[in-house]
């Protein structure tokens, strides 16, 4: 999709520009096909041995998931689970079922599941078919429970607990399906998942988490950097995410001035995209920035993200893991 017609669909679905009429036709075209999709994976839905926690949104676009899936891997090794995940490794060039390492190239396994493996050390397994995924998942013997991520509308594979996450400055927009809105699914669906987490602003005593980035650190060596000593200067602000406006809202907020660079999510950044005369420095995404490593500058740098989690957030994940099955039975 390109770049101006991103922003024509966006001002429909965010602003207040009518809606044509030929887009409400596509937007019924498409809940049937979604519709029956949804009856045929429902018809073959396999159930893997050990619990299944999906994580997902209803719309397209960024929303956090991928921070809070790192943030959830923790909370279940803190609890006694040994948490693997899955994902479909959105824009990796390879098929079939692949293992991820971390220092796998993000053409072999996508950006997500590189950067959760990277910052986790988490199993993680991508495929297609995320059934086969979770069954190679779970044949390691290394894992008690998996983590799908990005999987709310895969639902071949059977699920325990389902999670969607919302950004709470979009929330969702006309709250149309696509392409007239930016919505998978009918906002219904969310009274039908077990808990919905608010990613930024929130209301009415809504649980949800915050996205805290207060350092960068070095492509080339990993050394951190606090936010505070680029705010001397310009630097530019590299994102190739759902959401990129997040990224630099947030960048501004801890006092840098930016020079704004937005790709369409998942973007493979290539030297050319980073080649900027004036060598300020460049502050981009973790996901971005396991795509540079292999040419990466000096003044180049990468910013990591962590979910916070409100007190109504972390006790209703709790509340939620009380309720899977005891950690000793899940492989019986």
């Amino acid at each position: 999709m390109t770049r101006g017609l991103q922003h024509w669909l966006e001002a429909r679905w965010y602003g207040n520009a009518p809606v044509p009429w030929w887009l409400a036709g596509l937007e019924r075209l498409f809940a049937w096909l979604a519709a029956r999709d949804r009856r045929r994976q429902r018809a073959r839905q396999v159930r893997l041995p050990v619990p299944v926690i999906v994580i997902g949104n209803i719309g397209v676009g960024g929303s956090g998931k991928t921070p809070l899936v790192i943030a959830l891997i923790e909370h279940l090794r803190q609890a006694g689970w040994r948490p693997g995940v899955v994902s479909r490794g959105y824009g990796r060039r390879g098929k079939g079922i692949h293992r991820v390492a971390p220092a796998d190239a993000v053409e072999h396994a996508g950006d997500e599941p590189v950067l959760i493996a990277r910052r986790t050390g988490a199993p993680v397994v991508v495929a297609a078919d995320r059934v086969a995924a979770g069954r190679t998942l779970v044949a390691t013997g290394e894992i008690d429970i998996v983590l799908a991520d990005d999987g709310l509308q895969h639902l071949a594979l059977a699920r325990d607990v389902e999670i969607v996450v919302i950004d709470g400055r979009r929330r969702l927009g006309n709250a149309r399906l696509l392409p007239a809105g930016p919505l998978r699914e009918a906002p219904q669906r969310l009274r039908q998942v077990d808990l919905v987490l608010v990613n930024g602003p929130r209301q009415d005593g809504e649980p949800g988490f915050d996205l805290v980035m207060d350092q960068a650190r070095s492509l080339g060596d990993d050394t951190p950097r606090p936010l505070r000593e680029f705010q001397s200067g310009p630097v530019h602000a590299v994102a190739g995410i759902g959401d990129p406006a997040r990224f630099f809202t947030a960048l501004r907020q801890a006092g840098l001035t930016l020079i704004e660079h937005p790709f369409p999510d998942h973007h493979r950044l290539q030297p050319d995209d980073l080649d900027f005369p004036d060598r300020q420095p460049v502050l981009m995404t973790e996901k971005d920035a396991v795509k540079c490593r292999d040419f990466a500058q000096p003044h180049w740098f990468h910013v990591p993200v962590n979910a916070t989690l409100d007190a109504r957030a972390l006790a209703s994940v709790a509340e939620l893991l009380a309720r899977l099955p005891e950690r000793d039975a899940a492989l019986r």
